[in-house]
């Protein structure tokens, strides 16, 4: 899939400085970042359900130690 990223030119400048230092491409970088986001957020939303339902499943004890 093709898609266009418009970037303001100081995070352009950051972009291509990023990925001259790290030795790749910035098409590389874009790439680990969007990695990067998808894998914290689906833990994030994985850690969220779980919290929900243990407070769900211990609600009554819970009110009872308020």
């Amino acid at each position: 899939m093709a898609t266009n990223l418009r970037l303001r030119d100081d995070q352009k400048e950051a972009l291509k400085l990023r990925a001259q230092e790290e030795g790749v491409s910035m098409h590389a970088v874009l790439l680990k970042a969007v990695d990067d986001y998808l894998a914290r957020t689906a833990h994030e939303t994985l850690v969220r359900k779980a919290a929900k339902e243990q407070t769900a499943k211990w609600a009554e004890l819970l009110e009872r130690l308020k």
